[in-house]
């Protein structure tokens, strides 16, 4: 398993296996979240197998699968819901995590600073300079999207 530390809070991952669900359980994750849509890879194990290995381990697990190069509104709301869900470390994967730092980073935009989650980002060897503009718009927009949309900031 190939973990990236975003923040103390969250951290990256690509494709994980249910083995690997116990390995991130005593490294003191609490939840899982899979940002990658079901049969998109050959190799890549269904959701409900990932989820059920969480359950058995105590780990919470949400499924909020996003294609890259088309994260919307709806898919930032229902990640920061996912994660303010969660009370501990979060793992979140995809097939590279890419995703799912580009995600986080547009979640975290909304909170005002754009420039903190790029670093966050670089640091855990994630380029996310071409969200920019993106993340400039979360920005703007501010926790008052997510609030509307149902689902407290955190």
């Amino acid at each position: 398993m190939d973990l990236k530390p975003i923040s103390p809070f969250f951290t990256v991952s690509p494709q994980i296996t249910p083995a690997d669900v116990g390995i991130a359980a005593s490294r003191g994750f609490r939840a899982i979240i899979n940002n990658r849509p079901d049969g998109e890879g050959e190799d890549q194990p269904p959701s409900a197998d990932i989820e059920a290995a969480a359950r058995a381990h105590g780990l919470g697990y949400a499924y909020v699968p996003v294609v890259g190069a088309h994260i919307g509104e709806a898919d930032i709301d229902a990640f920061h819901a996912a994660l303010t869900a969660q009370d501990g470390p979060v793992l979140a994967f995809c097939r590279s995590g890419t995703r799912s730092a580009m995600v986080w980073a547009l979640a975290e935009a909304r909170r005002g600073d754009v420039e903190a989650p790029l670093r966050a980002a670089a640091r855990a060897g994630y380029d996310l300079a071409a969200l920019l503009p993106r993340l400039q718009a979360a920005a703007v927009r501010g926790p008052a999207a997510t609030e509307r949309a149902g689902h407290p900031s955190r």
